[in-house]
């Protein structure tokens, strides 16, 4: 059975949680508490499977990958239907446009361990607000821009049904409620977002659903 070491808010093991439950696949999630006795990732043990000391990390047997894109690929590239990647190349880049300026270019600046360091430096909490909703915001509006552009933004970010591009986007909406920012200024955004949530696989996928959110 495939293993995922995840943590209920986890940006990045969200995303692999609804990969994971758009494909149908079975799991056995490993709650990785991020913030308890100083966060469990950097226990040895954690640290023996994944050196970054950062969730998700999922073990299939003998392989123990990270990093959230590549295990969304690996389960794509195993587990064919349904795809989650278009099966064109000019498809397929813009899928991974959109998911890498989420998880290349804003959740790297707005992550846990980033808002700890900025804590430590002495940022006060209005300054560490003020920067992650100036990196949030640019970041989907780069996405707004990237959805409105092109004519193959369906009901999805690339045509009528989720994929790779889906798997980043919800999350990063869910931090933004979370933070209390306002999207309003991207449309497509709530749009696509509010259409995923209303699939079985996103609710399952949601850190609310998760047995370590109590």
């Amino acid at each position: 059975m495939l293993v995922l070491h995840t943590y209920f808010r986890s940006t990045a093991a969200y995303r692999v949680r609804i990969a994971l439950e758009l494909k149908g696949l079975t799991y056995q999630p490993v709650p990785v508490h991020l913030v308890r006795n100083g966060g469990e990732q950097h226990s040895e043990a954690f640290a023996a499977l994944n050196p970054a000391e950062l969730v998700p990390v999922l073990v299939d047997g003998p392989r123990t990958l990270t990093q959230s894109l590549p295990i969304i690929e690996y389960l794509d590239e195993l587990h064919a239907a349904p795809p989650l990647l278009p099966a064109d190349a000019a498809g397929r880049a813009r899928v991974r446009a959109i998911a890498q300026t989420i998880a290349c270019e804003m959740h790297p600046l707005n992550n846990l361990r980033v808002l700890q360091r900025l804590e430590d430096m002495g940022v006060d909490a209005p300054a560490r607000s003020a920067w992650y909703t100036h990196w949030v915001s640019l970041g989907f509006k780069a996405v707004e821009a990237l959805l409105r552009d092109s004519a193959s933004t369906g009901m999805y970010c690339h045509g009528d049904t989720p994929g790779l591009a889906d798997c980043c986007l919800v999350p990063q909406i869910y931090n933004a409620h979370r933070f209390k920012i306002a999207l309003d200024a991207y449309p497509l955004v709530q749009r696509i977002g509010a259409n995923c949530l209303q699939l079985p696989a996103f609710q399952r996928a949601a850190p609310e659903a998760q047995a370590d959110a109590a």
